[in-house]
């Protein structure tokens, strides 16, 4: 059963403002939150198109080898503090706002499907096995995406209402959960060597 530091990696990574929550947001703010919850199919679709392989396939690259599994850790680490830092730089997003292109689900799919946070959970957050072994990890991972996808959705129908937080604060929280995780995850890799 997955523990506690899973969900809490997971969560960090998919409540971080990036190109998918983007599109539930932006998608939620243009047409609202009942209108966007199909969206939320091309999101799971996404994360386990690449997810799965890697947790079960590309696993076994690992096996025998901790210096590598480390080096991919320390490696993930660098690129969430990247990310966090990036993220507190942001101040607004304006840009993401003024489309007005409505989003689809195939949109989500597809930025889902090239999004950086995937290899990341699959590679180094998901457990690594056959996928009957994994199977209650996925469940809650699949739950964790529904729940933080339906977040962005209400943020995005209620920031199509009205401004009632400050994108650049958003961008903020976020910066600070993903620097915690990257602190975690450079943690985690130095005890696997």
């Amino acid at each position: 059963m997955p523990d506690s530091f899973f969900a809490f990696a997971i969560l960090a990574l998919l409540l971080t403002p990036g190109p998918t929550n983007t599109l539930l947001t932006v998608g939620a703010a243009a047409r609202g939150l009942r209108a966007s919850l199909p969206l939320l199919l091309g999101e799971i679709l996404g994360y386990l198109v690449v997810v799965v392989p890697l947790a079960t396939i590309g696993a076994s690259l690992l096996e025998g080898r901790p210096a590598l599994a480390a080096g991919l850790r320390l490696l993930a680490a660098c690129w969430v503090l990247f990310l966090a830092i990036r993220l507190w730089r942001v101040s607004s997003v304006e840009k993401a706002r003024s489309s007005s292109a409505p989003v689809t689900v195939g949109q989500v799919f597809l930025t889902t499907l090239l999004n950086p946070k995937a290899p990341i959970i699959g590679l180094v957050i998901m457990p690594h096995g056959a996928l009957v072994d994994i199977a209650p990890a996925l469940g809650l991972f699949s739950l964790l995406v529904l729940c933080a996808g339906t977040g962005f959705l209400t943020l995005g129908g209620l920031a199509g209402r009205t401004p009632l937080l400050s994108p650049r604060l958003i961008y903020r929280i976020a910066a600070f959960c993903l620097a915690a995780f990257s602190i975690g995850l450079a943690g985690s890799a130095s005890g696997m060597i």
